[in-house]
């Protein structure tokens, strides 16, 4: 059937939608043929009578693959315009053009047969609600799509036969490039080879990337990384994640290494990165070429990062970090045998220290197993440390400062690296600057301003490097040098020192203990910490654990025993008074901003309240004391008399509280009533006292004289 015949007015009244697409970027820059001959089938649309404004070209997806129509945004539009019937026909110079999966191009011959729209190639239209014009696609797509598969293998196959034999050239990670003779080299910059020298020498001193990260942020040293499909390299701050992408990268082991990730595409046409297993690589060939660190280096820092990045369920040692737990990743549960966390709390205006296994709580909603202060265990294990020590003290820090020298001295050549640099930079920038021609005035601002900039560099780079001198020549100082041996023969000293950081005595301890087991026992108010030394040997100690809030709020027995004997003779008020002139503080004053606190007579009834002690009121009644009503019903007077005969000192009272007395119980003679005419109260008041007195010197004359 001609394709005229095809071709009815309903078609022409819709548009004529012409798809072009190459495969990559290189084809559409190279092929120009072929992109030609898909635009020129617009001349076949005008034959078959449509007009030069309807026809529609799609040129969107130029330099992607036809694998699939997730990422063709072109692609989607145009069957998009079809499915709406917006399409009288979709041309194609193939079917490799519009699609090379069997799933996309059948859903566009679907969609076009729903919406009766025609396709065409080179070699005519087709009608796919047609049987005969359906089949014939059909082997078309498929044909098209095996094609892609075999393209696929061919070159693939070829990649893989030269990267076993390792000769297939991929990017190269900064620090290397090809020599003229296309083999791998150490990149000659002197500054890119020492940084990243550096770079592992600092690993294996700290353990970590992260830590990594922060010794060149300390020392102010910048990191070379390479511009991405460039051979220019710029030094910026280290990152955390390039210091692992570096540390996992086994080219820096000399290795030549291919296939470590692949790529997927999801439904939504992104790729997705994943990483292969070690067994899983293409290809991996040690020794293949130079490199910084030896395959047994390089395997070694990954068996670190992957205990860093463990999951805590057994003990583990972690590398030593800032904070004050001495501990850290060596503390183990002597319950359920694991990993004890560290964990900080500021209580009281400081920092506290705790060693906490909560694992099961994490993971099983269990209880936790213990939790310990970590200050008395920190502190027993330091002086154990420094017990240990103070032998081979002298040596070791002789060693510290050999290995600060040498770490400085390496700061301070990378930084002199970097003042090289910017001086040739800058000098360079002053010759393109000397050579323009004068009359150019706008090439000569720009020339100067670059000159400019790189003189401003290098005066930052030479401040940067002073200031790091300055800050390490302390370090070098020989009176520093005979400080340190001095305090080495108390290596406790030592260990106590200040300015020690914290990171430092973890990677002593580290060297000296395995692990240590905690084991709190609550009932005897003790730690029992079993310390297991590198070599086997072990030791056991003990330790008091720190009292609770409310243990450290709560009155001491001792001030209990105290206001219990002073109840005998004395009211609340009183024995306030009496223990705050003692200097003694109540339990309360352990709370925040509560030093200050004193004893009221509130306290005290709360203490005697509390730790049931006999009231004031039944101690007297017990040695017979009479309430007023008792006291006036003995002496057979009215309890006004009886007041009036207090105040005269005939009847002897007894305070119990601030207002509240009981009353002796009258003896053998007792004051009787007279008649106040002839016997006044201030006369009986003074007999009884004259009385009293005689008596008292009477007795103490009998004791002064009695016979031996």
């Amino acid at each position: 059937m001609s394709d005229s015949l095809k071709v009815h007015p309903h078609h022409l009244e819709r548009g004529a939608y012409l798809y072009v697409r190459q495969s990559s970027m290189r084809q559409v820059i190279e092929n120009v043929e072929s992109t030609k001959r898909q635009y020129a089938l617009r001349g076949r649309a005008i034959a078959l009578g449509w007009r030069d404004e309807q026809i529609i070209i799609i040129d969107s997806d130029q330099g992607e693959s036809g694998a699939s129509a997730s990422w063709r945004g072109g692609f989607q539009h145009l069957v998009s315009d079809v499915g709406m019937g917006h399409a009288g026909i979709v041309m194609g110079l193939e079917v490799s053009r519009l699609a090379r999966n069997n799933a996309d191009w059948h859903r566009l011959l679907e969609i076009c047969a729903l919406a009766d729209t025609l396709i065409l190639d080179e070699d005519g239209v087709y009608d796919p609600a047609s049987f005969n014009d359906r089949l014939l696609l059909g082997l078309k797509g498929t044909m098209s799509e095996a094609e892609l598969h075999v393209i696929k293998a061919r070159l693939r196959g070829g990649i893989l036969n030269k990267v076993r034999r390792g000769e297939y050239r991929c990017v190269l990670p900064t620090g290397f490039v090809y020599d003229a003779a296309g083999e791998v080299a150490l990149d000659p910059d002197a500054q890119i080879r020492e940084t990243i020298a550096h770079f592992f020498e600092t690993f294996s001193r700290v353990g970590s990337a992260s830590q990594i990260v922060k010794a060149f942020r300390q020392e102010g040293i910048l990191f070379p990384s390479r511009l991405r499909n460039s051979t220019t390299t710029i030094f910026r701050p280290l990152t955390t994640s390039t210091a692992i992408r570096t540390l996992h990268n086994p080219r820096y082991a000399g290795a030549y290494a291919y296939g470590r990730r692949h790529y997927r595409r999801g439904a939504d046409g992104k790729k997705i990165l994943r990483n292969r297993e070690r067994d899983d690589w293409l290809a991996c060939i040690p020794n293949a070429h130079p490199g910084y660190i030896t395959w047994e280096q390089f395997q070694g820092n990954l068996q670190v990062l992957k205990s860093n990045d463990g999951r805590y369920e057994l003990a583990r040692a972690s590398p030593p970090r800032e904070g004050t737990a001495l501990l850290q990743g060596r503390a183990v549960c002597g319950r359920c045998g694991r990993h004890l966390r560290s964990r900080y709390a500021a209580r009281r205006g400081r920092l506290e220290t705790w060693y906490v296994c909560d694992r099961g709580h994490n993971y099983a909603g269990e209880p936790n197993c213990q939790s310990i202060a970590g200050g008395p265990i920190d502190d027993v294990i330091g002086a154990l440390v420094a017990e240990k020590m103070t032998l081979a003290a002298i040596e070791l820090a002789l060693e510290i400062r050999r290995e600060i020298e040498a770490r400085h001295e390496e700061a301070d050549r990378l930084h002199l690296r970097a003042v090289e640099r910017a001086q040739i930079e800058a000098e360079l920038a002053q010759r393109r600057y000397m050579l323009v021609d004068p009359n150019n005035r706008l090439v000569a601002d720009t020339l100067e301003g670059e000159w400019n900039d790189r003189l401003r560099a290098l005066a930052n780079a030479q401040e940067e490097r002073e200031r790091a001198r300055k800050a390490n020549q302390i370090v070098l100082d020989d009176a520093i040098q005979d400080r340190l041996v001095a305090m080495t023969t108390d290596f406790s000293i030592l260990w106590k020192d200040p300015s020690l950081p914290n990171r430092e005595r973890k990677r002593l301890l580290a060297d000296l203990i395995e692990d240590v087991t905690l084991v709190k026992i609550p009932v005897e108010g003790i730690t029992r910490i079993h310390v297991r030394f590198k070599g086997g040997q072990t030791e056991t100690l003990t330790t008091q654990n720190p009292k609770s809030s409310a243990q450290q709020i709560k009155t001491r027995p001792e001030v209990v025993e105290l206001v219990d004997a002073l109840l005998d003779d004395h009211t609340y008020p009183e024995i306030a008074d009496i223990l705050n002139d003692r200097g003694i503080r109540p339990g309360g004053s352990a709370r925040r901003g509560q030093a200050d606190a004193r004893f009221t007579a509130l306290r005290v009834a709360y203490l005697a309240h509390e730790y049931e002690l006999r009231s004031r009121y039944d101690r007297l009644r017990n040695r017979g004391m009479l309430t007023r009503q008792e006291a006036a019903a003995r002496l057979g007077i009215c309890e006004s008399t009886l007041v009036r005969w207090v105040e005269h000192n005939l009847v002897a009272r007894h305070a119990y509280n601030a207002h509240a007395y009981l009353y002796e119980a009258p003896g053998l003679n007792p004051p009787i009533k007279h008649s106040s005419r002839w016997d006044r109260l201030v006369d009986r008041a003074a007999g009884v006292q004259r009385t009293s007195n005689q008596n008292r010197s009477i007795a103490s004359e009998e004791v002064q004289y009695e016979p031996r």
